[in-house]
């Protein structure tokens, strides 16, 4: 059982269920915009599922280095006993960002920072900690930003400079919203975020547990587990190695070349399918748009 494990059994404050709807109607209200036009980079990027679940792994392990954070997401939120329900909401949650309708976004962002107004403690070592601290909450964005845009390059498709200076720089809106004051507008800019965080950053019991239930396949458990490893070890090699180093993420989680290839194979591939039950796709026609708008 690990330490904050511990501190639960012994009559800690019950986890807070997250406010983010499981199901948002993407179509409605009609001609309503979002927060990203339907020509960013964030359309490309998010439509696809492949960066999002690569991405969105390795920022949560960027994420979980700060005691702050991994403390805060194990201890106040549903995530030791629902990781699976827990991580569902949050891509909701993006995509609602960039592809809901304004007035949507504001209403569930809102949802999740009031949630995140209770949530505050200390770590195992004593250490104090809030989900408003404006150090967390901009790198809790910041990994964000870094982790979709960094798989979408090394395993969809191959980025220009000046398309990722597009997404860099994409809107800082929906950050804004979270209260998040920072925003890195390059990939140098997060680095610099990245080294004051750096000495905070620690090896844990939790980034393995976290990683292992992604490669477990607990998620989607009709597709094959050799995919759902390959995904993991995906997000491992995409986080800057001196943070791999920091989280002793030993050879076991090298993504080996069949692998990669693999991984490169799905993310092409979601690329090219056009699901009109995505948020991507009904949200063009909300706007009257082609559905097929954020593949074109």
């Amino acid at each position: 059982m690990n330490e904050h494990a511990t501190l639960s059994a012994a009559g800690g404050e019950a986890p807070r269920q997250s406010p983010t709807p499981t199901e948002i109607d993407f179509t409605r209200p009609a001609g309503e915009e979002a927060y990203y036009a339907p020509d960013s980079m964030h359309w490309r990027i998010f439509k696809n599922e492949i960066a999002l679940a690569v991405g969105g792994v390795a920022a949560v392990l960027l994420e979980f280095a700060d005691a702050r954070i991994r403390s805060g997401v194990w201890d106040h939120s549903v995530y030791p006993v629902d990781p699976i329900g827990r991580s569902q909401r949050t891509g909701m949650a993006a995509m609602v960002g960039v592809y809901g309708p304004k007035s949507v976004a504001r209403r569930v962002i809102g949802g999740v920072n009031r949630m995140h107004a209770k949530v505050a403690g200390e770590t195992p070592r004593g250490e104090a900690y809030s989900a408003q601290d404006p150090e967390l909450l901009d790198w809790v964005s910041a990994t964000a930003q870094y982790g979709f845009l960094t798989a979408y390059d090394r395993f969809v498709h191959r980025l220009s400079e000046a398309e990722k200076r597009a997404y860099w720089n994409g809107g800082d809106e929906i950050p804004r919203l979270y209260g998040v004051s920072e925003i890195p507008h390059s990939e140098a800019e997060f680095f610099a975020m990245m080294e004051r965080l750096l000495p905070r950053f620690e090896p844990h019991p939790i980034n393995l547990e976290f990683l292992e239930i992604i490669a477990s396949g607990r998620a989607r458990p009709e597709i094959p587990r050799f995919i759902h490893r390959a995904l993991a070890r995906a997000a491992v090699d995409i986080l800057p190695p001196i943070v791999r180093r920091k989280l002793e993420l030993g050879r076991e989680w090298d993504l080996s070349l069949r692998e990669r290839l693999l991984v490169k194979l799905f993310g092409k591939m979601a690329d090219r399918k056009i699901d009109p039950a995505s948020p991507a796709y009904r949200a063009a026609q909300r706007l009257g748009l082609p559905g097929d708008t954020a593949w074109r």
